[in-house]
C-alpha cells in the first residue's frame, strides 16, 4: 500500500474535519486486507502492546505466549525473577517452541531438542559436534523489549519505542490516585469474534451505546447526561462515568478513607493505542488485549481483578462471582453489537454517519491511526 491507496486517502479525507463535523470511519479502513497490513507493520509491530498482568507470572519460569504482527513470542519470569521477552522460534530448524501458558525449568524444542536457559542462551543441541560452524556459545534466542507498567505487561518489537512510563505519564496524571498496580489479576481468558479490532476498540472507547445495547446489564447504571468525554492524548484516548450505587464493587470500599468525593465512584475508560483497553473503578478492572487476525476477525485477551481492599474483604468470592457473571453478560451484548456492526460495514448500501459528542474518543483514535500510516 502506498500513501495513494484509495482507503488511506479516504482515512486521511476523514480525520481532515474538525470535530463538529466529524464522521465515522470509512468502510476500507476496517475491510481492505492492505489496510490490516498497514497496521500490522506501522502499528502492531512498532507499539508497546499488552500481553496482560504481571502477577499472571509469578513464579520463575512461568511463561505466555503471544504474536506480535506474525512474530511469535515469549514472555516469561527468568531466574532472577525479571520479565523477559524472547523470540518463539527455535534458532535451528525454525520451529516454534512453546505454546500457550505454563512453567518450564529450560525451553526445549519439540522438534530437534535444542535447549535454552530461560534467559535465551543455548544450553545443549544433540549431534552437533561434527559441524565445525556451530557454537553454541554464540546461539540465542533474540531479546524481545517488555517492561512492566503500573502492573502491566507490555512489550514492543521496536527497539526505539519511548518506554510506556514516558508515553503514558498522562494516564498516572488522570488515574494515579487508583493505584493499579495493586489490584489483583482473577481470571484471564481468551477468544476470537468476527469483526474488525478497531470496530471492537471503538465501541470500547464510547459509551453511547450503553443504554441500549447493554439495557439488559449495564445500561441502567450511567446517565448519558453524566457523561464527559475529553479531546484525547497523544498516546491513549480516555472518558469516565459517574457510577451510581447499583454494583457496590465499581464503588471506593467502606474501608477506604483516601478516596473522597466523585473519586468513589467513578469509572474510567482508558483506551491505550492501539489495543490495550481498561475499565477502572476504585473496586475493580477489566481489560480487553486486542491482536487482529485479518480485517474481519480479532483475537482478544479478557482479564480482570479486583482492588486491594475489596480482594480482603471476607465477601470477597461472592462479589466477584457476581462481577464475573454480568461481565460475561456484558461481553456476550458487546459480541452481537460488534460482529453486526462488521457485517455492515461489509454491506453494499453502508455509509458512515455523524459522530455524536459522546464518541469524541472514536475521533481522536481515527486520527491517531492515520497518524501512524506513511
Amino acid at each position: 500500500m502506498t500513501a495513494h491507496d484509495p482507503a488511506l486517502q479516504e482515512l486521511r479525507a476523514n480525520v481532515a474535519l474538525p470535530f463538529e463535523r466529524a464522521q465515522a470511519m470509512p468502510k476500507s479502513v476496517y475491510t481492505s486486507p492492505a489496510f490490516a497490513e498497514l497496521e500490522s507493520r506501522h502499528i502492531f509491530a512498532a507499539e508497546w502492546l499488552c500481553a496482560g498482568r504481571a502477577e499472571a507470572l509469578p513464579n520463575p519460569g512461568d511463561y505466555l505466549t503471544m504474536e506480535i504482527a506474525g512474530e511469535p513470542v515469549i514472555i516469561l519470569r527468568d531466574r532472577d525473577g525479571s520479565l523477559r521477552g524472547l523470540s518463539n522460534v527455535c534458532r535451528h530448524r525454525m520451529s516454534t517452541l512453546l505454546q500457550g501458558r505454563g512453567n518450564v525449568r529450560s525451553i526445549v524444542c519439540s522438534y530437534h531438542a535444542w535447549t535454552y536457559n530461560l534467559d535465551g542462551s543455548l544450553r545443549g543441541a544433540p549431534a552437533m559436534a561434527r559441524n565445525e560452524s556451530f557454537c553454541r556459545d554464540q546461539i540465542r534466542l533474540p531479546a524481545i523489549r517488555v517492561e512492566n507498567w503500573r502492573g502491566w505487561i507490555m512489550v514492543t518489537l521496536n527497539p526505539d519505542a519511548p518506554p510506556p512510563a514516558e508515553t503514558l505519564a498522562g494516564v498516572d496524571r488522570l488515574v494515579g490516585y487508583l493505584p493499579m498496580e495493586t489490584y489483583s489479576e482473577v481470571f484471564r481468558e481468551e477468544f476470537d469474534w468476527d469483526t474488525n479490532w478497531k470496530v471492537l476498540a471503538e465501541n470500547f472507547m464510547e459509551s453511547y451505546h450503553l443504554p441500549v445495547c447493554h439495557e439488559a446489564t449495564i445500561g441502567g447504571t450511567c446517565d448519558l447526561n453524566l457523561m464527559t468525554c475529553p479531546e484525547g492524548d497523544a498516546a491513549f484516548n480516555h472518558h469516565w462515568i459517574v457510577k451510581n450505587d447499583s454494583l457496590p464493587l465499581s464503588l471506593a470500599h467502606p474501608s477506604n478513607t483516601a478516596l473522597q468525593g466523585d473519586e468513589r465512584r467513578i469509572t474510567w475508560l482508558l483506551a491505550i493505542y492501539p489495543s490495550l483497553l481498561i475499565t477502572l473503578t476504585p473496586g475493580y478492572f477489566w481489560y480487553l488485549s486486542l491482536t487482529p487476525k485479518g480485517p474481519g476477525r480479532v483475537h482478544v485477551l479478557f482479564g480482570g481483578g479486583m482492588s486491594a481492599d475489596w480482594i480482603a474483604d471476607p465477601e470477597a468470592p461472592a462479589h466477584l462471582a457476581q462481577l464475573k457473571t454480568l461481565l460475561d453478560e456484558v461481553n456476550l451484548e458487546d459480541k452481537g453489537c460488534v460482529e453486526r456492526v462488521y457485517r455492515g460495514l461489509c454491506a453494499g448500501l453502508s455509509v458512515p454517519g455523524a459522530l455524536s459528542h459522546l464518541e469524541r474518543p472514536n475521533y481522536d483514535f481515527a486520527r491517531w491511526i492515520a497518524s501512524r500510516m506513511p
